[in-house]
């Protein structure tokens, strides 16, 4: 065994796994940080390539965050806690922060695609790793979906402004909302595909112009709606209670998932270690205060009431206000890139996720085969995209978005345990972002994120449970045989 705090010998396994020999042990294994570190950018047939700087990684967290909540869920979350859903963004956004400094600190010490995955399997063991993995492939998978029903919606308000008529209900909605096939939801996730295909550096050029529109967007919808705010529209604040203010703030959690989305890439940033950290709590900052304010202008400017059912209300909102449909015309716009946006950077995650997962060889290794000409992984891409499409052409968009907040709340949730672990058995390794009051901070983080999971319904309940119950039939069907850490130790 190593002394305390001895790093192991390069190349070397890491001696405090536990030896090869029953279940339960193999269950526990550990991918020594060394080796994730190590197999940064390598996949099958080639590498990732390291292009982004830190502003790119800034505009890949914004991207996947800025636009959800306001543009779309907005609507899902009004109602249930009335004007009081500044509040909900409030807490949401605090819930967030505290996993947000769990993040910064392991990203900037094991710079990686894996984002939370593999955090686990450095510090939790390989079950609980495959668990944070599949609760990130509901994260980011479904949450491609759920957005991209809502940009169907604004793509109708865009239409009909500009050119006075909407995509059909039977081809705008997908079957219990109406409709029988979302096909706008299906075109804005084969669009993001074709420029993931391009190439990471391409791909997060397209997103930076996307993210900057979207904010444009949301200032130009403050400066207008604010004219249209009344007093009368705060009173009766808090209308369902406490209990309404939670369940919207669990429903808006939804809004925040995404500023992890630049430790996804670990292992395509120039400096990850300064820069990773650097993004994710500048994302998060910017986000959070521009929720905050739509929001809050948002119910002053039409009566909380109104808002149920309503998938683009912002463009509502702004025809209201002024009387005129070109303003909602040019919100609807800036909607329809902004969701764009949103699409394109959870989508890259997702597949940035599972190359690092089959790499590991805990799913098939057709995801981490890498194009030697432009360093992507284009099996994983196209795949991912199709399975994204077909689900938001599918499902109706209140529970895909509830879905996805459950399984971002328990990978959050791992992720500050994981900080406590690897600070009581790494304390020696070299950290670029250090958690405040640690273990105190982590620990908040790991309970608030259960108390927000606590506040979802029991369907989004018994949703969860069944696919943690198909994860593990996975695991232990193909996963557990083929992980190469369990080959390696043989």
């Amino acid at each position: 065994m190593l002394e305390h705090g001895a790093a192991p010998p390069a190349g070397d396994r890491d001696t405090r796994q536990p030896a090869p020999g029953g279940l339960g042990t193999r269950l526990m294994r550990r991918k020594p940080v060394e080796r994730l570190v190590s197999e940064g950018g390598k996949g099958e047939g080639g590498e990732l390539r390291r292009s982004m700087g830190m502003w790119q990684l800034t505009m890949i967290s914004i991207g996947a965050t800025l636009g959800t909540g306001i543009f779309v869920v907005l609507g899902e979350a009004v109602p249930d806690a009335g004007p009081a859903v500044i509040i909900s963004f409030v807490i949401a956004g605090i819930t967030a922060l505290f996993s947000a400094l769990s993040y910064a600190e392991l990203a900037g010490t094991m710079p990686v695609s894996g984002s939370s995955y593999s955090y686990a399997y450095a510090t939790l063991g390989e079950l609980v790793a495959w668990v944070c993995g599949w609760c990130l492939i509901l994260e980011y998978g479904v949450s491609v979906a759920a957005v991209a029903v809502g940009w169907g919606q604004y793509l109708n308000e865009l239409l009909d402004g500009v050119f006075g008529f909407t995509i059909p209900d039977a081809l705008s909605a997908p079957p219990g909302d109406g409709g029988y096939f979302n096909l706008p939801a299906l075109l804005v996730v084969l669009l993001a595909m074709a420029f993931l295909l391009g190439g990471a550096k391409e791909s997060a050029r397209a997103n930076t112009i996307m993210v900057m529109v979207k904010i444009v967007a949301l200032l130009l919808f403050c400066g207008v709606a604010f004219q249209g705010v009344k007093s009368g529209n705060y009173a009766n604040f808090m209308p369902m209670g406490m209990a309404g203010v939670s369940a919207a703030g669990a429903t808006l959690f939804f809004s925040y998932i995404g500023f992890d989305a630049a430790s996804t890439a670990g292992e395509e940033a120039k400096n990850p270690q300064r820069d990773l950290p650097r993004a994710i709590m500048l994302s998060l900052v910017i986000v959070t205060a521009l929720y905050c304010l739509v929001a809050a202008i948002a119910v002053g400017a039409m009566p909380w009431q109104k808002f149920k059912g309503s998938e683009a209300a912002l463009a509502g909102i702004m025809k209201a206000v002024t009387g005129q449909s070109w303003w909602a015309v040019l919100l609807a716009f800036g909607a329809v890139v902004a969701i764009a946006s949103v699409v394109l950077t959870v989508l890259y995650g997702q597949t940035r996720i599972l190359f690092a997962m089959s790499r590991d060889g805990l799913v098939p290794k057709t995801f981490s085969k890498v194009h030697a000409k432009t360093g992507v992984p284009r099996a994983n891409t196209v795949i991912v995209s199709l399975f994204c499409g077909v689900l938001a052409a599918a499902v109706p968009l209140g529970e895909l978005a509830d879905a996805t907040s459950i399984g971002t709340l328990f990978a959050f949730a791992l992720v500050n345990v994981a900080v406590i672990v690897l600070r009581r058995t790494r304390p020696e390794m070299k950290r670029t972002f250090r958690t405040p009051l640690s273990p105190l901070f982590p620990a908040i983080g790991f309970l608030l994120c259960l108390y927000m999971m606590g506040s979802l319904g029991a369907v989004t309940w018994v949703v969860f449970g069944v696919w943690m119950v198909v994860g593990l039939v996975v695991y232990f069907g193909y996963g557990l045989r083929r992980s190469r850490l369990a080959t390696s130790e043989k």
